[in-house]
């Protein structure tokens, strides 16, 4: 026996008996079983070993910024720790700065960890999907519940209706007429297949057409068989989707903006590196001196404490430069806006995908139960009028299992003439199906299309006015019961209790009908007839008309019946003829088991002689309709520049007329070149695949098996694009891993499908993806709006640290001041602006580049320029404290503090050599500020300057905030109270600041003092110019703007 699984579907049975040693009727030995379990393994998916939690924990600090702020941490704790002997402050308080860094590294490694550890589920809702027990032989004996895990290849298990499929196996013997299963959730066929036991003569053929195999995680609607375990474990089809799915999650990649700030974090490394070097440099005369003799440099002195003190410079410069903030402000926006999406049913399970969604450019649609409702439903029939060369046509509304969704146009049932009267009673008795509502979902069971035709017959109603009463009372009634899930069908059962059903002849795929014999209410038996028109066409000898009357079936209305057939099935429809029978013979008078013709019934080789010479009757045209929103949510995507490409296993023919009637291709349109089979596209050049996939309109993707569209979608990524996919089977779940953005439905879908998913649509709504598009649009744009605030301001910071270092003054601002103001204070403003509200237009612009910079080279010079502006009022506010009597008719000298000239405070380490150097002690709030050096002026009493250069930085980066509302609209046009969040953040961020200020404890902590009113003033006069700055260069970006526009 060969390691390798072999081509079983085209092997005969005996072939296969042979390979696997193995014999129907005994099955395996005990011994065998034990050596194949040796061999093959337990019939389980593999739990795949997740990685262990110290490298998850590492993996969360393997970022640029992380790497920084570790750096900035250590390197401030290693400072504090040296210099905690020579200062006054104490305990705690000199560790607040490395340790608030610390923690902001720790919570951030807590939040990754734990989306880590939740995100790979999927692979276990696939266990689930598994058989647990099955019916085997063993050692002759059939043991009946034996579990699923210990079948091997080469076992013999029976299946019943209802059985879940526990292994790949290869059907030996039918013991019913038929056989099918239900594989949409593994294939995406919207219909149960019909399963044989012949062989196909192909090694290699599409998963679809192997109809003498059954799959893991299938199930049996109808019939029962022996099969040959072929494959198990992770050999099974799921098993190979499983590996497709940990394959996938290997090639996930960044987000577009994670990519974005990876790259602005690497940027940003080399500008900090630079500049502290810079500051570190141009400071060395202030530590390191010589002499110089006979133009030789000698008698190097070195100050260890001043190098450490510019270094601390150097370190204040690296924390104002990294935007702290960012990834919290970043998470709490993608947080708010999966708030916001899942109020309009679009559950987000991983907060990235939000902002991907803005920046979509095809979506991959699955069409069984995405684009379609996955409930099949009749859309039409037609039967003879009043003579053969004449049909009448109904169109029928309504696409779920609902009786009373939809009604039938031009109808009245009151009137319905014979043809109607008998086609209502074949599709309500011809039928096994039945109807339950779920919740707030009807379903099926039995065969989809039975269930259709059960449907048909509630909109159809009975003709009987006494008995339409009674159904419509019964109706009302079932509303208001506690026990809903019952879908009473009235006219389905008034049928039923009519016409008694005595006996069935059951469905096989060589007259490819079904047909039930019942007794009449006058006392004869009938038999009924349905199934595929050519079939019933090549059986039927006469026709009926509407009047009752039969007439021979001549060619003419033989070619108007094929006709009217082959315009249905243009559409899309799948078609069933409907039929019937008086004159049966000897079953004239069957009425049970012990009838002598019983041996007949039990012949199915029988049936197509019973079945002969039928009276035709009509057709009826069903199909899996298209959601009503979905072509209103095409043409949305289309205006938005979004590529829509269908992906389904169901057949060409079906999945073409779908995408005709959502208007993805116009009617009559040539789609050469826009729809391929799986495995019509997989057979062409890479090069000519991209060529495909590159042209603009839709596209579909037929007979698609898993590898297919996890195949279209790497094509897709590689290509550039950003690509949502959308499904609800087991066969979605690789695709989905894959894709920038796995949607999953949230009704219909799959366990596997979901947990394998970034987006759950709640409401299996088509247009809930472009909402949710929109909303990631909005998002992207108002996160651009706090990337861009909070990166001016870090801008300003690092030019008030740059600025502090060349003029050589005392540091306007510490590492813990500037920590505050990026967490704190700019915080909540940078939060708000997540709120902004979306710009009307936002669905009508083409998506936006997954490269497309996050920052433009203008808006970046604007951001030096007001950055250089708050550098500039920052340092400039310190020094006018030191050197200014009044500014702007403030008077700064109030509190009793000396001035001195700027030369002095430029060159304030050698104040211990200035001759008659005195100052003066000052209030700050209700402290006196004392001085047992006269050079501790530049140090301790510097409190007061340091507070107004930290209260000018809040109030200027408070103000900046408002500029960011919008990227070019004036604040005239974009006023702040459009967004009301923004103020009551600007306020809060006031107030947090106020508390530091005025509570003793905190400002000690922060080396801060209370302001006076005058100094509030100076501080808000300082602040308020950056929104006119601000302003003008606005109105010129768009002039620029208009320019360009103009030229072009």
């Amino acid at each position: 026996m060969e390691e390798k699984p072999f081509p079983a579907w085209s092997w005969s049975v005996d072939q296969c008996l042979k390979e696997y040693q193995v014999k129907l009727e005994k099955g395996l030995s005990t011994y065998e079983v034990d050596r194949r379990r040796e061999r093959y393994g337990l019939n389980e998916l593999e739990k795949e070993k997740g990685k262990p939690l110290w490298r998850l924990v590492l993996e969360q600090f393997d970022d640029m910024l992380i790497k920084i702020l570790l750096g900035a941490a250590f390197v401030s704790f290693a400072l504090a720790y040296l210099h905690q002997d020579e200062t006054e402050e104490s305990g705690f308080e000199v560790y607040v700065e490395p340790l608030v860094i610390l923690l902001i590294l720790i919570l951030n490694a807590i939040v990754g960890v734990w989306q880590e550890s939740n995100a790979e589920k999927a692979l276990e809702a696939l266990k689930e999907m598994q058989g647990e027990s099955a019916k085997v032989f063993r050692d002759g004996y059939l043991v009946p519940d034996l579990p699923a895990r210990e079948l091997v290849p080469g076992d013999i298990v029976e299946l019943r209706v209802g059985d879940k499929v526990p292994a790949d196996m290869r059907v030996a013997t039918l013991k019913s007429s038929t056989l099918r299963v239900e594989q949409s959730s593994l294939t995406g066929e919207s219909m149960p297949v019909a399963k044989s036991t012949d062989f196909l003569a192909m090694d290699d053929c599409e998963l679809q057409a192997k109809e003498n195999m059954v799959f893991a995680g299938t199930t049996v609607v109808n019939g029962s068989c022996i099969c040959i375990v072929v494959n198990t474990g992770m050999c099974t089809e799921i098993g190979k989707i499983q590996r497709q799915i940990h394959d996938a999650s290997m090639e996930e990649s960044d987000t577009p903006l994670k990519k974005k700030l990876d790259e602005f974090g690497n940027r940003l490394t080399s500008a900090i590196g630079i500049v502290c070097l810079v500051v570190w440099a141009i400071n060395y005369k202030y530590f390191l001196s010589w002499e110089v003799e006979d133009g030789w440099p000698s008698d190097f002195r070195f100050s260890f404490e001043k190098c450490t003190y510019y270094f601390k410079i150097a370190v204040a410069l690296a924390v104002a430069a990294i935007p702290e903030g960012l990834p919290a402000v970043i998470t709490t926006c993608l947080a708010l806006g999966t708030r916001k999406m899942a109020q309009k049913n679009a559950i987000v399970r991983k907060l990235p995908s939000v902002e991907t969604l803005g920046c979509t450019t095809v979506i991959c649609s699955d069409k069984t139960g995405t684009l379609t409702t996955n409930q099949m439903s009749v859309s039409e029939f037609f039967t003879l009028g009043g003579k053969t060369t004449a049909c009448r046509v109904f169109g029928v509304e309504g696409t779920t299992y609902d009786p009373k969704d939809g009604l039938i146009m031009d109808w009245n049932c009151y009137n319905m003439d014979a043809n109607l009267l008998l086609m209502a009673e074949i599709c309500a008795i011809c039928n096994d199906a039945g109807i339950f509502c779920d919740g707030r979902v009807f379903k099926a069971t039995g065969l989809p299309t039975e269930a259709a035709l059960k449907v048909l017959v509630e909109k159809m109603g009975v003709p009987d006015s006494k008995a339409r009463s009674k159904i419509r009372d019964a109706q009302i009634v079932s509303s208001y019961l506690i026990d809903r899930n019952t879908v009473k069908l009235g006219c389905c059962d008034w049928w039923m209790k009519r016409s008694k059903r005595v006996a069935t002849l059951e469905f096989d795929r060589v007259r490819k009908s079904m047909g039930v014999i019942v007794r009449e209410p006058n006392g004869s038996n009938r038999l009924l007839v349905k199934g595929a028109v050519e079939s019933l066409l090549e059986r039927s000898t006469h026709v009926q008309l509407a009047d009752g009357s039969t007439v021979p079936f001549d060619e003419s209305c033989r070619q108007l019946l094929l006709s009217r057939h082959l315009q249905m099935s243009s559409k899309g429809l799948r078609c069933l003829g409907l039929a019937y029978k008086d004159d049966l013979g000897e079953l004239s008078g069957y009425y049970s088991e012990t009838h002598p013709a019983h041996k007949k019934l039990l012949d199915p080789s029988c049936y197509s002689s019973i079945e002969s010479d039928l009276v035709f009757v009509g057709v009826v045209g069903l199909r899996d309709p298209p959601r009503d929103e979905v072509h209103k949510a095409v043409n949305d995507c289309r205006r938005a520049g979004i590529k829509i490409m269908v992906i389904t296993g169901d057949n060409k023919s079906t999945a073409e007329a779908v995408c005709r009637e959502i208007q993805l291709f116009s009617h009559g349109e040539n789609l050469r070149g826009s729809s391929f089979t799986g495995k019509e596209f997989m057979a062409l050049s890479s090069q000519k695949q991209i060529e495909i996939l590159s042209q603009d309109g839709g596209k579909v993707f037929s007979r698609a098996e898993p590898r297919h569209k996890q195949e279209i979608v790497r094509i897709l990524k590689e290509m550039g694009e950003v690509g949502a996919m959308t499904g609800d089977g087991v066969n979605d779940a690789p695709a989905l891993k894959l894709a920038d953005i796995g949607i999953a439905m949230g009704i219909t879908g799959t366990e596997v499908a979901k947990e394998a998913s970034d987006m759950v649509l709640a409401d299996d709504n088509f247009s809930t993806i472009v909402s949710a598009v929109a909303e990631g649009r909005s998002i992207y744009n108002n996160m651009k709006a706090f990337i861009r605030y909070m990166i001016s301001s870090n801008v300003g910071e690092v030019i008030s640290i740059f600025l502090t270092a060349v003029l050589g003054i005392p540091e306007c601002l510490i590492p813990v001041q500037l920590l505050w103001v990026n967490l704190v204070t700019d915080g909540p403003p940078a939060t708000a602006l997540g709120f902004n509200p979306a710009d009307v237009d936002i669905m009508q612009k083409p998506p936006r580049k997954s490269n497309d910079a996050l920052i433009s080279s203008w808006v970046f010079f604007r951001y030096m320029v007001i950055g250089s502006y708050v550098g500039i009022a920052t340092v400039g506010v310190f020094i006018l404290w030191y050197t200014q009597a009044s500014f702007l008719g403030i008077n700064l000298v109030s509190d009793g503090h000396t001035l001195v000239e700027l030369s002095q405070l430029r060159n304030w380490g050698e104040c211990s050599a200035w001759p008659n150097f005195t100052v003066s002690s000052f209030k700050a709030g209700n402290r006196l500020i004392t001085f047992s050096d006269p050079c501790e002026y530049f140090t301790v009493g510097k409190v007061k300057a340091m507070t107004l250069s930290l209260s000018v930085l809040v109030a200027i980066e408070m103000f900046n905030s408002l500029n960011a509302l919008s990227e070019d609209n004036s604040l005239i046009k974009m006023p702040p109270w459009r967004n009301p969040w923004l103020l009551v953040a600007m306020s809060a961020s006031f107030g947090v600041h106020s508390l530091i200020l005025y509570v003793p404890s905190l400002s000690d902590i922060f080396g801060i003092v209370p302001l006076s009113l005058n100094e509030w003033l100076l501080v808000i006069l300082l602040s308020a110019p950056v929104i006119l700055i601000d302003e003008v260069l606005k109105f010129v970006g768009r002039r620029r703007r208009r320019t360009k526009l103009k030229t072009a």
